[in-house]
Protein backbone atom coordinates (compact mmCIF):
# COMPACT_ATOMS: atom_id res chain seq x y z
CA UNK A 1 0.00 0.00 0.00
CA UNK A 2 1.49 3.30 -0.94
CA UNK A 3 1.77 6.32 1.11
CA UNK A 4 -1.14 8.32 0.02
CA UNK A 5 -3.13 5.08 0.39
CA UNK A 6 -2.08 4.30 3.99
CA UNK A 7 -2.93 8.12 4.97
CA UNK A 8 -6.46 7.70 3.36
CA UNK A 9 -7.22 4.24 5.02
CA UNK A 10 -6.37 5.42 8.66
CA UNK A 11 -9.05 8.23 8.08
CA UNK A 12 -10.83 5.53 7.48
CA UNK A 13 -11.22 6.67 4.01
CA UNK A 14 -12.48 3.90 2.26
CA UNK A 15 -11.71 3.72 -1.78
CA UNK A 16 -15.06 0.97 -2.21
CA UNK A 17 -18.27 1.21 -1.48
CA UNK A 18 -20.91 1.29 1.59
CA UNK A 19 -23.90 0.20 1.93
CA UNK A 20 -25.78 1.53 -0.60
CA UNK A 21 -29.70 2.74 -0.37
CA UNK A 22 -30.98 3.99 -3.60
CA UNK A 23 -32.04 7.60 -3.68
CA UNK A 24 -35.37 9.16 -3.76
CA UNK A 25 -36.46 9.30 -7.97
CA UNK A 26 -33.31 7.54 -9.02
CA UNK A 27 -33.62 3.94 -8.13
CA UNK A 28 -30.13 3.38 -10.31
CA UNK A 29 -27.86 5.61 -8.18
CA UNK A 30 -25.59 4.05 -5.46
CA UNK A 31 -25.55 5.79 -2.06
CA UNK A 32 -21.94 5.65 -0.45
CA UNK A 33 -18.46 5.69 -1.32
CA UNK A 34 -15.71 7.78 -1.86
CA UNK A 35 -14.53 9.42 -5.13
CA UNK A 36 -10.77 9.64 -5.30
CA UNK A 37 -9.32 12.45 -7.65
CA UNK A 38 -6.79 13.86 -8.25
CA UNK A 39 -5.95 17.82 -9.09
CA UNK A 40 -2.74 19.70 -10.42
CA UNK A 41 -1.26 21.79 -9.31
CA UNK A 42 -2.78 22.23 -5.36
CA UNK A 43 -4.59 24.91 -4.93
CA UNK A 44 -3.21 28.20 -3.03
CA UNK A 45 -5.96 28.51 -0.92
CA UNK A 46 -9.85 27.45 -1.41
CA UNK A 47 -11.27 31.06 -1.55
CA UNK A 48 -13.06 31.14 -4.69
CA UNK A 49 -14.63 34.03 -4.66
CA UNK A 50 -11.34 35.50 -4.22
CA UNK A 51 -9.06 33.91 -7.06
CA UNK A 52 -10.34 32.11 -10.31
CA UNK A 53 -7.17 29.92 -10.42
CA UNK A 54 -8.33 26.39 -11.62
CA UNK A 55 -7.39 24.14 -9.11
CA UNK A 56 -9.13 26.31 -6.50
CA UNK A 57 -12.69 25.81 -8.58
CA UNK A 58 -11.92 22.32 -9.05
CA UNK A 59 -11.69 21.61 -5.07
CA UNK A 60 -14.60 24.64 -3.74
CA UNK A 61 -16.80 24.24 -6.59
CA UNK A 62 -18.47 21.01 -4.19
CA UNK A 63 -18.95 23.64 -1.11
CA UNK A 64 -19.83 27.21 -2.74
CA UNK A 65 -22.87 27.59 -4.86
CA UNK A 66 -24.48 29.99 -7.29
CA UNK A 67 -28.00 31.13 -7.88
CA UNK A 68 -27.71 29.45 -10.91
CA UNK A 69 -26.24 26.25 -12.42
CA UNK A 70 -25.45 25.63 -16.20
CA UNK A 71 -26.22 22.69 -18.03
CA UNK A 72 -25.48 21.22 -21.73
CA UNK A 73 -25.71 23.80 -24.50
CA UNK A 74 -25.47 26.57 -21.58
CA UNK A 75 -29.39 25.80 -20.45
CA UNK A 76 -29.68 27.85 -17.25
CA UNK A 77 -30.82 25.49 -14.30
CA UNK A 78 -31.90 26.49 -10.92
CA UNK A 79 -29.91 26.25 -8.24
CA UNK A 80 -29.99 28.33 -4.99
CA UNK A 81 -32.33 30.34 -7.31
CA UNK A 82 -35.21 28.41 -7.85
CA UNK A 83 -36.90 31.04 -10.64
CA UNK A 84 -36.28 34.57 -11.97
CA UNK A 85 -37.87 37.01 -13.98
CA UNK A 86 -36.47 40.04 -15.74
CA UNK A 87 -37.93 43.00 -16.37
CA UNK A 88 -38.83 44.23 -19.71
CA UNK A 89 -36.13 46.75 -19.66
CA UNK A 90 -33.74 44.36 -19.01
CA UNK A 91 -32.87 46.38 -15.71
CA UNK A 92 -34.33 44.16 -12.76
CA UNK A 93 -33.49 40.55 -12.55
CA UNK A 94 -36.04 39.06 -9.49
CA UNK A 95 -34.84 35.81 -7.74
CA UNK A 96 -37.16 34.00 -5.72
CA UNK A 97 -34.61 32.03 -3.23
CA UNK A 98 -34.83 28.32 -2.30
CA UNK A 99 -36.28 27.92 0.92
CA UNK A 100 -35.18 25.50 3.78
CA UNK A 101 -31.23 26.32 2.38
CA UNK A 102 -28.51 26.06 5.62
CA UNK A 103 -25.48 26.59 5.35
CA UNK A 104 -22.69 23.99 6.48
CA UNK A 105 -22.41 25.98 10.31
CA UNK A 106 -26.21 25.68 10.24
CA UNK A 107 -27.44 29.45 9.70
CA UNK A 108 -30.45 30.05 7.16
CA UNK A 109 -29.62 30.90 3.74
CA UNK A 110 -31.21 34.46 3.15
CA UNK A 111 -31.25 36.87 0.65
CA UNK A 112 -28.87 38.94 2.71
CA UNK A 113 -26.46 36.49 1.74
CA UNK A 114 -27.04 37.50 -1.67
CA UNK A 115 -26.54 40.65 -1.36
CA UNK A 116 -23.85 40.87 0.72
CA UNK A 117 -21.88 38.07 -1.27
CA UNK A 118 -22.44 39.82 -4.36
CA UNK A 119 -21.96 43.58 -3.74
CA UNK A 120 -19.66 43.28 -1.11
CA UNK A 121 -17.65 40.24 -1.22
CA UNK A 122 -17.57 39.32 -5.55
CA UNK A 123 -17.77 42.83 -7.06
CA UNK A 124 -15.37 44.11 -4.25
CA UNK A 125 -12.18 41.25 -4.60
CA UNK A 126 -13.28 38.73 -7.50
CA UNK A 127 -11.01 38.88 -10.36
CA UNK A 128 -13.55 38.82 -12.90
CA UNK A 129 -16.25 39.94 -10.75
CA UNK A 130 -15.33 43.37 -10.65
CA UNK A 131 -16.36 43.13 -14.59
CA UNK A 132 -19.05 41.19 -15.02
CA UNK A 133 -20.96 42.66 -11.90
CA UNK A 134 -20.37 45.94 -12.53
CA UNK A 135 -23.42 46.39 -13.91
CA UNK A 136 -25.58 45.27 -10.57
CA UNK A 137 -26.02 48.77 -8.88
CA UNK A 138 -27.89 47.46 -5.78
CA UNK A 139 -29.25 44.23 -4.35
CA UNK A 140 -32.78 44.64 -2.97
CA UNK A 141 -33.93 42.35 -0.73
CA UNK A 142 -37.95 42.83 0.02
CA UNK A 143 -38.24 39.54 2.12
CA UNK A 144 -35.70 37.11 2.70
CA UNK A 145 -36.16 34.53 -0.13
CA UNK A 146 -35.96 36.99 -2.96
CA UNK A 147 -33.36 39.35 -4.25
CA UNK A 148 -33.58 41.28 -6.83
CA UNK A 149 -30.61 42.57 -9.28
CA UNK A 150 -30.78 46.53 -10.48
CA UNK A 151 -28.83 46.66 -13.44
CA UNK A 152 -27.10 50.13 -15.12
CA UNK A 153 -27.35 48.71 -18.24
CA UNK A 154 -28.90 45.34 -19.99
CA UNK A 155 -26.57 42.56 -19.30
CA UNK A 156 -27.42 39.54 -21.75
CA UNK A 157 -23.95 37.65 -20.35
CA UNK A 158 -24.89 37.71 -16.72
CA UNK A 159 -27.07 34.87 -16.01
CA UNK A 160 -24.85 32.29 -17.15
CA UNK A 161 -21.89 33.92 -14.52
CA UNK A 162 -24.09 33.66 -11.75
CA UNK A 163 -23.10 29.89 -11.05
CA UNK A 164 -21.08 28.14 -8.12
CA UNK A 165 -17.57 28.27 -10.20
CA UNK A 166 -17.93 32.13 -11.45
CA UNK A 167 -19.92 33.67 -8.55
CA UNK A 168 -20.04 31.48 -5.33
CA UNK A 169 -22.33 33.14 -2.88
CA UNK A 170 -20.67 33.18 0.45
CA UNK A 171 -22.20 33.82 3.91
CA UNK A 172 -22.89 37.41 5.36
CA UNK A 173 -22.59 35.89 8.85
CA UNK A 174 -19.39 34.90 7.99
CA UNK A 175 -17.63 37.95 5.83
CA UNK A 176 -19.84 41.11 7.40
CA UNK A 177 -17.33 43.26 9.48
CA UNK A 178 -14.19 41.19 7.79
CA UNK A 179 -11.76 41.93 4.68
CA UNK A 180 -12.60 39.51 2.44
CA UNK A 181 -9.15 39.02 1.34
CA UNK A 182 -8.06 37.63 5.02
CA UNK A 183 -11.35 35.91 5.56
CA UNK A 184 -10.80 32.59 7.36
CA UNK A 185 -12.80 30.46 5.06
CA UNK A 186 -9.86 31.18 2.55
CA UNK A 187 -8.67 27.74 3.98
CA UNK A 188 -11.78 26.08 5.36
CA UNK A 189 -14.69 26.98 3.58
CA UNK A 190 -18.47 27.04 4.76
CA UNK A 191 -21.14 27.11 1.82
CA UNK A 192 -24.17 25.68 0.95
CA UNK A 193 -23.35 23.06 -1.37
CA UNK A 194 -23.82 19.25 -1.37
CA UNK A 195 -20.19 18.46 0.34
CA UNK A 196 -19.11 19.65 3.77
CA UNK A 197 -15.31 20.64 4.21
CA UNK A 198 -13.37 18.58 6.86
CA UNK A 199 -9.70 19.39 6.88
CA UNK A 200 -6.82 20.12 4.42
CA UNK A 201 -3.48 18.32 4.77
CA UNK A 202 -1.17 20.25 2.61
CA UNK A 203 0.46 18.67 0.36
CA UNK A 204 -1.77 15.46 0.50
CA UNK A 205 -5.57 16.14 0.25
CA UNK A 206 -8.63 17.75 1.02
CA UNK A 207 -11.21 16.03 2.49
CA UNK A 208 -14.57 16.65 1.54
CA UNK A 209 -17.57 14.62 3.41
CA UNK A 210 -21.50 14.54 2.44
CA UNK A 211 -23.68 17.38 3.49
CA UNK A 212 -26.91 15.57 5.35
CA UNK A 213 -28.98 18.76 5.57
CA UNK A 214 -28.43 19.57 1.73
CA UNK A 215 -31.35 20.80 -0.23
CA UNK A 216 -31.73 18.25 -3.33
CA UNK A 217 -33.48 15.47 -1.53
CA UNK A 218 -31.71 12.11 -1.76
CA UNK A 219 -27.90 14.26 -2.53
CA UNK A 220 -25.13 13.94 -3.19
CA UNK A 221 -25.10 10.28 -3.70
CA UNK A 222 -21.40 10.00 -2.35
CA UNK A 223 -20.38 10.08 1.17
CA UNK A 224 -17.23 11.59 0.57
CA UNK A 225 -15.24 13.81 -2.06
CA UNK A 226 -11.41 13.01 -1.35
CA UNK A 227 -8.88 15.11 -3.63
CA UNK A 228 -5.39 14.42 -3.77
CA UNK A 229 -2.28 16.54 -4.95
CA UNK A 230 0.28 14.39 -6.43
CA UNK A 231 3.19 16.41 -7.67
CA UNK A 232 4.84 13.24 -10.46
CA UNK A 233 2.87 12.91 -13.44
CA UNK A 234 3.70 9.38 -13.82
CA UNK A 235 2.79 8.74 -10.41
CA UNK A 236 -0.60 9.90 -11.11
CA UNK A 237 -1.47 7.92 -14.10
CA UNK A 238 -0.06 4.74 -12.08
CA UNK A 239 -3.20 5.85 -9.63
CA UNK A 240 -5.35 5.94 -12.26
CA UNK A 241 -4.57 3.20 -13.46
CA UNK A 242 -4.44 1.11 -10.14
CA UNK A 243 -7.43 2.46 -9.22
CA UNK A 244 -6.05 3.98 -6.35
CA UNK A 245 -7.49 7.48 -7.94
CA UNK A 246 -10.83 7.59 -9.59
CA UNK A 247 -10.87 10.99 -11.24
CA UNK A 248 -8.58 13.48 -13.23
CA UNK A 249 -9.66 16.61 -15.15
CA UNK A 250 -7.78 19.44 -17.03
CA UNK A 251 -4.50 17.46 -17.56
CA UNK A 252 -3.71 16.14 -14.74
CA UNK A 253 -3.73 13.12 -16.27
CA UNK A 254 -1.21 13.38 -19.09
CA UNK A 255 -2.32 13.34 -22.58
CA UNK A 256 0.83 11.25 -23.69
CA UNK A 257 -0.44 8.52 -21.58
CA UNK A 258 -4.11 8.88 -22.39
CA UNK A 259 -4.25 6.82 -25.37
CA UNK A 260 -2.97 4.14 -23.37
CA UNK A 261 -5.46 4.38 -20.52
CA UNK A 262 -8.77 4.88 -23.06
CA UNK A 263 -8.06 1.39 -24.00
CA UNK A 264 -8.35 -0.04 -20.54
CA UNK A 265 -12.19 -1.28 -20.09
CA UNK A 266 -11.94 0.15 -16.80
CA UNK A 267 -10.91 3.69 -17.80
CA UNK A 268 -13.16 6.31 -19.44
CA UNK A 269 -11.82 9.23 -21.30
CA UNK A 270 -13.86 12.37 -22.52
CA UNK A 271 -12.98 15.78 -23.74
CA UNK A 272 -16.53 17.11 -23.03
CA UNK A 273 -16.91 19.39 -20.15
CA UNK A 274 -14.86 22.09 -20.70
CA UNK A 275 -17.91 24.27 -22.91
CA UNK A 276 -17.74 26.57 -20.35
CA UNK A 277 -14.12 27.69 -20.21
CA UNK A 278 -14.06 27.20 -23.83
CA UNK A 279 -9.75 27.59 -24.05
CA UNK A 280 -7.99 28.31 -26.66
CA UNK A 281 -4.43 28.37 -27.83
CA UNK A 282 -2.89 31.11 -29.67
CA UNK A 283 -0.11 33.27 -31.26
CA UNK A 284 -0.42 36.76 -30.70
CA UNK A 285 1.34 39.27 -31.59
CA UNK A 286 2.81 42.97 -30.53
CA UNK A 287 0.89 45.35 -33.13
CA UNK A 288 2.47 48.15 -32.00
CA UNK A 289 5.88 46.49 -33.44
CA UNK A 290 7.21 46.48 -37.08
CA UNK A 291 6.66 44.24 -38.71
CA UNK A 292 3.68 43.02 -36.98
CA UNK A 293 2.14 46.45 -36.97
CA UNK A 294 1.62 45.54 -40.85
CA UNK A 295 -1.83 42.94 -40.62
CA UNK A 296 -0.39 41.29 -44.10
CA UNK A 297 2.51 40.02 -42.44
CA UNK A 298 0.48 39.06 -39.52
CA UNK A 299 -1.26 36.86 -41.84
CA UNK A 300 1.08 35.37 -43.71
CA UNK A 301 2.06 33.34 -40.65
CA UNK A 302 -1.17 32.55 -39.59
CA UNK A 303 -1.16 31.21 -43.21
CA UNK A 304 2.01 29.23 -42.72
CA UNK A 305 0.82 27.73 -39.65
CA UNK A 306 -0.63 24.01 -39.87
CA UNK A 307 -3.13 23.85 -36.99
CA UNK A 308 -3.73 20.52 -37.37
CA UNK A 309 -0.15 19.12 -37.48
CA UNK A 310 0.50 21.05 -34.12
CA UNK A 311 -2.94 19.54 -32.83
CA UNK A 312 -1.59 15.84 -33.98
CA UNK A 313 2.04 16.13 -33.03
CA UNK A 314 2.66 18.92 -30.24
CA UNK A 315 -0.87 17.87 -28.33
CA UNK A 316 -1.11 14.56 -28.97
CA UNK A 317 -4.36 14.64 -30.86
CA UNK A 318 -6.61 16.66 -28.32
CA UNK A 319 -7.59 19.76 -30.07
CA UNK A 320 -9.82 20.92 -32.66
CA UNK A 321 -8.66 23.99 -34.93
CA UNK A 322 -9.57 27.30 -33.86
CA UNK A 323 -11.61 29.55 -36.31
CA UNK A 324 -11.17 33.12 -34.89
CA UNK A 325 -11.89 34.98 -31.47
CA UNK A 326 -14.85 32.89 -30.73
CA UNK A 327 -14.57 29.62 -29.77
CA UNK A 328 -17.02 27.02 -31.21
CA UNK A 329 -18.65 25.80 -27.84
CA UNK A 330 -20.47 29.08 -29.14
CA UNK A 331 -22.42 27.36 -31.38
CA UNK A 332 -25.58 26.41 -29.55
CA UNK A 333 -26.12 29.73 -28.36
CA UNK A 334 -25.75 31.09 -32.44
CA UNK A 335 -23.03 33.31 -31.50
CA UNK A 336 -20.22 31.09 -33.20
CA UNK A 337 -19.72 31.53 -36.91
CA UNK A 338 -17.69 30.67 -39.78
CA UNK A 339 -19.64 32.31 -42.69
CA UNK A 340 -17.35 35.24 -44.27
CA UNK A 341 -14.37 34.84 -41.79
CA UNK A 342 -11.22 34.20 -43.39
CA UNK A 343 -10.36 30.55 -43.59
CA UNK A 344 -6.52 30.01 -42.71
CA UNK A 345 -7.43 26.19 -41.93
CA UNK A 346 -8.24 24.82 -45.38
CA UNK A 347 -5.32 26.14 -47.55
CA UNK A 348 -3.10 24.72 -50.27
CA UNK A 349 0.53 25.19 -50.46
CA UNK A 350 0.56 27.37 -47.49
CA UNK A 351 4.22 28.38 -47.19
CA UNK A 352 4.31 29.10 -51.02
CA UNK A 353 1.52 31.91 -50.15
CA UNK A 354 2.72 33.01 -47.20
CA UNK A 355 5.97 34.42 -48.80
CA UNK A 356 3.85 35.75 -51.58
CA UNK A 357 2.49 38.07 -48.89
CA UNK A 358 6.02 38.77 -47.58
CA UNK A 359 7.35 39.58 -50.54
CA UNK A 360 3.68 41.86 -50.84
CA UNK A 361 4.45 43.60 -47.76
CA UNK A 362 7.80 44.50 -48.90
CA UNK A 363 9.91 42.38 -46.60
CA UNK A 364 12.80 40.78 -49.12
CA UNK A 365 15.09 38.82 -48.82
CA UNK A 366 18.87 39.45 -47.79
CA UNK A 367 22.05 37.61 -49.16
CA UNK A 368 21.55 35.08 -46.34
CA UNK A 369 17.98 34.46 -47.38
CA UNK A 370 16.43 36.36 -43.95
CA UNK A 371 13.87 38.57 -44.43
CA UNK A 372 14.10 39.42 -40.62
CA UNK A 373 14.64 38.35 -37.28
CA UNK A 374 12.60 38.25 -34.28
CA UNK A 375 12.16 36.51 -30.87
CA UNK A 376 9.15 34.05 -29.94
CA UNK A 377 8.31 34.19 -26.55
CA UNK A 378 7.02 31.11 -25.34
CA UNK A 379 4.25 30.35 -22.64
CA UNK A 380 6.43 28.54 -19.74
CA UNK A 381 3.67 25.89 -19.14
CA UNK A 382 5.86 23.48 -20.01
CA UNK A 383 7.49 20.42 -22.24
CA UNK A 384 4.25 21.06 -24.97
CA UNK A 385 5.04 24.60 -25.20
CA UNK A 386 8.41 24.19 -26.04
CA UNK A 387 7.86 21.66 -28.62
CA UNK A 388 5.17 24.26 -29.96
CA UNK A 389 7.95 27.16 -30.39
CA UNK A 390 10.06 24.99 -31.67
CA UNK A 391 7.71 24.04 -34.72
CA UNK A 392 6.65 27.65 -35.38
CA UNK A 393 10.71 28.04 -35.56
CA UNK A 394 10.75 25.60 -38.39
CA UNK A 395 7.36 27.42 -40.20
CA UNK A 396 9.01 30.61 -39.69
CA UNK A 397 12.55 29.41 -41.03
CA UNK A 398 10.77 28.96 -44.17
CA UNK A 399 9.77 32.16 -44.53
CA UNK A 400 12.78 33.55 -44.18
CA UNK A 401 12.13 34.86 -40.87
CA UNK A 402 15.14 33.71 -38.47
CA UNK A 403 13.49 33.06 -34.83
CA UNK A 404 14.61 32.88 -31.51
CA UNK A 405 13.01 31.25 -28.69
CA UNK A 406 12.34 32.73 -25.49
CA UNK A 407 11.30 30.68 -22.42
CA UNK A 408 11.27 32.22 -18.92
CA UNK A 409 9.45 31.90 -15.74
CA UNK A 410 5.51 32.79 -15.53
CA UNK A 411 6.17 36.39 -13.51
CA UNK A 412 9.27 37.37 -16.13
CA UNK A 413 6.58 36.26 -18.77
CA UNK A 414 3.26 38.11 -17.64
CA UNK A 415 5.48 41.15 -17.43
CA UNK A 416 6.90 41.12 -20.53
CA UNK A 417 3.74 40.65 -22.12
CA UNK A 418 1.05 42.86 -20.26
CA UNK A 419 3.04 45.27 -18.44
CA UNK A 420 6.10 46.53 -20.71
CA UNK A 421 4.90 45.29 -23.80
CA UNK A 422 8.10 44.17 -24.34
CA UNK A 423 8.10 40.97 -27.01
CA UNK A 424 6.92 41.00 -31.05
CA UNK A 425 5.21 37.76 -30.93
CA UNK A 426 4.33 35.16 -28.28
CA UNK A 427 2.28 31.83 -27.67
CA UNK A 428 -0.60 32.29 -25.04
CA UNK A 429 -3.90 30.21 -23.99
CA UNK A 430 -6.92 32.30 -22.51
CA UNK A 431 -10.36 31.06 -21.47
CA UNK A 432 -13.33 31.96 -23.65
CA UNK A 433 -15.75 31.72 -20.95
CA UNK A 434 -19.40 31.09 -21.46
CA UNK A 435 -20.41 34.55 -23.25
CA UNK A 436 -17.71 36.49 -24.92
CA UNK A 437 -18.00 39.68 -22.85
CA UNK A 438 -16.95 37.40 -19.98
CA UNK A 439 -13.80 36.14 -21.67
CA UNK A 440 -13.24 37.82 -25.23
CA UNK A 441 -13.74 41.05 -25.18
CA UNK A 442 -11.07 41.77 -23.30
CA UNK A 443 -8.51 40.77 -25.83
CA UNK A 444 -9.72 43.24 -28.30
CA UNK A 445 -11.52 45.91 -26.64
CA UNK A 446 -9.31 49.18 -26.97
CA UNK A 447 -10.37 50.24 -23.21
CA UNK A 448 -8.96 46.88 -22.22
CA UNK A 449 -5.23 47.69 -22.90
CA UNK A 450 -4.35 48.01 -19.24
CA UNK A 451 -0.90 47.85 -18.44
CA UNK A 452 0.12 45.66 -15.47
CA UNK A 453 -3.03 43.59 -15.77
CA UNK A 454 -2.20 40.42 -17.08
CA UNK A 455 -4.86 38.41 -19.65
CA UNK A 456 -6.21 40.89 -21.31
CA UNK A 457 -5.35 43.06 -24.65
CA UNK A 458 -2.12 42.77 -24.56
CA UNK A 459 -1.58 43.12 -28.23
CA UNK A 460 -2.52 46.36 -28.14
CA UNK A 461 -4.70 46.27 -31.01
CA UNK A 462 -7.11 48.70 -30.99
CA UNK A 463 -10.27 49.38 -33.31
CA UNK A 464 -13.22 51.43 -33.31
CA UNK A 465 -15.76 49.01 -35.54
CA UNK A 466 -14.56 46.35 -33.31
CA UNK A 467 -15.39 48.56 -30.37
CA UNK A 468 -18.54 49.75 -31.21
CA UNK A 469 -19.56 45.93 -32.31
CA UNK A 470 -18.67 44.76 -28.76
CA UNK A 471 -20.49 47.58 -27.05
CA UNK A 472 -24.02 46.75 -28.99
CA UNK A 473 -23.43 43.62 -27.86
CA UNK A 474 -22.50 43.93 -24.42
CA UNK A 475 -26.29 45.36 -23.79
CA UNK A 476 -28.34 43.54 -26.72
CA UNK A 477 -31.18 41.43 -25.35
CA UNK A 478 -32.09 40.04 -28.50
CA UNK A 479 -30.51 37.01 -29.40
CA UNK A 480 -30.52 36.95 -33.48
CA UNK A 481 -29.54 41.02 -33.24
CA UNK A 482 -26.43 39.68 -30.85
CA UNK A 483 -25.82 37.28 -32.95
CA UNK A 484 -25.35 39.32 -35.97
CA UNK A 485 -23.07 41.58 -34.60
CA UNK A 486 -20.83 39.16 -32.99
CA UNK A 487 -20.83 37.36 -36.79
CA UNK A 488 -19.22 40.56 -38.30
CA UNK A 489 -16.95 40.92 -35.16
CA UNK A 490 -15.59 37.37 -36.04
CA UNK A 491 -15.05 38.77 -39.60
CA UNK A 492 -13.20 41.84 -38.75
CA UNK A 493 -11.04 40.43 -36.20
CA UNK A 494 -9.88 37.28 -38.21
CA UNK A 495 -9.38 39.26 -41.19
CA UNK A 496 -7.10 41.91 -39.10
CA UNK A 497 -5.29 39.02 -37.40
CA UNK A 498 -3.97 40.52 -34.55
CA UNK A 499 -4.37 37.07 -32.67
CA UNK A 500 -3.46 33.70 -35.02
CA UNK A 501 -6.16 31.17 -33.64
CA UNK A 502 -4.48 27.98 -33.36
CA UNK A 503 -6.33 25.41 -31.84
CA UNK A 504 -9.25 25.18 -29.06
CA UNK A 505 -7.78 23.09 -26.56
CA UNK A 506 -9.24 19.57 -25.60
CA UNK A 507 -8.25 18.79 -22.01
CA UNK A 508 -9.18 15.95 -20.88
CA UNK A 509 -10.83 14.03 -17.62
CA UNK A 510 -10.15 10.41 -17.45
CA UNK A 511 -12.17 8.52 -14.78
CA UNK A 512 -12.50 4.52 -13.56
CA UNK A 513 -16.42 3.75 -15.48
CA UNK A 514 -17.69 3.18 -12.21
CA UNK A 515 -17.97 6.87 -11.88
CA UNK A 516 -21.11 7.33 -12.98
CA UNK A 517 -22.51 11.02 -14.28
CA UNK A 518 -18.79 12.04 -13.87
CA UNK A 519 -19.22 15.20 -16.66
CA UNK A 520 -23.09 16.38 -16.30
CA UNK A 521 -22.49 19.37 -18.60
CA UNK A 522 -20.03 22.27 -19.65
CA UNK A 523 -18.85 22.92 -16.30
CA UNK A 524 -17.22 19.05 -16.09
CA UNK A 525 -15.39 19.17 -13.12
CA UNK A 526 -16.33 23.01 -11.85
CA UNK A 527 -20.01 21.21 -11.34
CA UNK A 528 -21.20 20.05 -7.33
CA UNK A 529 -20.68 16.58 -7.92
CA UNK A 530 -24.40 16.40 -6.44
CA UNK A 531 -25.12 13.75 -9.10
CA UNK A 532 -22.02 11.78 -9.05
CA UNK A 533 -22.52 8.14 -8.04
CA UNK A 534 -20.07 4.90 -8.08
CA UNK A 535 -21.10 1.56 -9.10
CA UNK A 536 -20.65 -1.31 -7.18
Amino acid sequence: MGRHSRILAALGLSLGLVAAHPAPGALAQTRGGTLVMVTVPEPPTLASYLSTSGPIGQVVAKVYEGLIDVGPGFEIKPSLAESWSMSDDGLSITFKLRQGVTWHDGKPFTSADVQYGIMNVLREVHPRGGATLKVVESVETPDDHTAVLKLSEPAPYLMVSLNGYESPITAKHLFEGTDPRNNPTANAPIGTGPFKFVEWQKGQYVRLDRNDDYWQEGKPYLDRVVVRFIADASTRTAAIESGEVHYGAFGSIPNIDVPRLADMPEIEVTTKGYEYVAPMMQLQFNTTKAPFDNALVRKAIATAVDRQFVIDNVWFGFGKPATGPIHSAFEPTGLYTTEGVTDFINVDDRIAKANAMLDEAGLARGADGIRFSMIHDLTPYGEEWRRFGEYVKQVLAELGIAAELRYEDVPTWLKRVYTDYDYEMSSNWLYGLPDPVLGVHRQYHSNQIRPGTVFVNGTKWSSPETDALMDAARIENDPAKRAEIYHEFQRKVVDATPIIFMHELEFTTVHNTKVKNAVMGPLGVYHSFADVWLEE
